[in-house]
């Protein structure tokens, strides 16, 4: 009963390992500050549990559209911003249809897309880690693609897309270009200014990397509004619950309170990257996310991987990704976290 697709798909999946120390989610290592919890539980206990969230949560959306500087109407919620991909999967792409990634990135895109059929055109980026626009232009155009997938800061090379990059991809194309910014508050600037410029460009952000609430399960899109109209047709109904929601507006109120967290996240990802370029059979590749992608030259990533856990600290083996035969990647928690990462990946190479 199950279409073809699906069976023949690799689940998204990840092991857990017993760990001291957990660098290997690109999560945020700082956790809320009390305070803020306790405001949000407050929130939620005057909040009517009985009753359905609001059928759209205005309050919210308009909270979420003035944080990231766009329009109310363009903007949509989402039970984490993988909820939103499946949507926008769902909404353009079946049998007989194409979408076009650069490789290496996430895996959960190839995933939705074969998952409804639709053929996927992996264009590998340059050996330094960098987007190949040209050809990823080439072959959207060659399939004429209705969609194609960008991540920017790449998950797990930590690239960045320059704008003028994606400018030649909404030039140079014709289908909905997905730009993913889950990372962005990492890097130096957000791309949503071309929203106003190109009506098929979508762009989405998430508040579990640097809002450091990944539990929370809250991610959103931006596009131009009558796309959004669309796109709210197949969305599925109160998606977010009330706590989420009540969460959201704390986290914006108390922004200026945890984006000194991406201020030090910044600095020990460039400490960490020196001390690997320091390190005897490493190559560690630059990133404008908060993780570290680098390779291991003498011994194998299971090996130093297995090497690095044995001392209690979990990263990421990502060998099975395309161009990746030899990498690792790492999240970067806590200035003693870190330390102790270096000296457990020195110890194991």
């Amino acid at each position: 009963m199950i279409r073809p697709e699906i069976s023949a798909l690799g689940a998204y999946s990840l092991r857990q390992y017993p760990h001291r120390i957990k660098l290997n989610q690109n999560e945020n290592p700082f956790e809320l500050p009390d305070a803020v919890k306790a405001e949000i539980l407050e929130r939620l206990t005057r909040a009517t549990w009985s009753r359905y969230p609001a059928f759209v949560p205005g309050e919210q959306i308009a909270r979420v559209a003035a944080f990231g500087v766009w329009k109310p109407e363009g903007t949509l919620l989402g039970n984490g911003s993988n909820d939103l991909l499946q949507l926008l999967f769902m909404s353009v792409l079946e049998r007989g249809k194409t979408c076009v990634i650069s490789q290496p990135t996430f895996t959960l895109y190839k995933i939705l897309a074969r998952g409804l059929g639709a053929n996927v055109e992996e264009v590998p980026m340059t050996r330094e880690f960098a987007f190949d626009v040209d050809r990823i232009i080439t072959v959207a155009r060659s399939r004429t693609a209705e969609m194609v997938v960008l991540c920017s800061p790449n998950n797990p090379t930590g690239t960045l897309l320059k704008r003028d990059e994606l400018v030649a991809v909404l030039e140079g194309t014709t289908g909905l270009v997905v730009l993913d910014e889950a990372y962005v508050q990492f890097a130096p600037k957000s791309l949503t200014d071309l929203l106003e410029r190109y009506d098929r460009l979508v762009v989405l952000q998430t508040f579990s990397k640097a809002m450091g609430a990944a539990g929370l399960r809250f991610g959103y899109a931006f596009c131009q509004p009558a796309l959004a109209t669309d796109l709210n047709k197949l969305k599925l109904p109160y998606s977010i619950n009330v706590f989420t929601l009540l969460a959201v507006g704390a986290l914006i109120d108390h922004w200026p309170l945890l984006k000194g967290w991406i201020d030090t996240i910044v600095r020990e990802r460039e400490r960490v990257l020196s001390a690997l370029k320091a390190t005897p059979n490493v190559r560690p590749y630059p990133s404008g996310a908060n993780f570290l992608l680098f390779e291991t030259l003498r011994r194998s990533p299971a090996e130093v991987f297995s090497g690095v856990l044995e001392r209690g600290i979990l990263i990421r083996d990502v060998s099975s990704y395309p161009m990746l035969e030899r990498g690792l990647r790492v999240s970067i928690g806590t200035p003693d976290e870190n330390d102790q990462f270096v000296e457990a990946l020195r110890g194991a190479v």
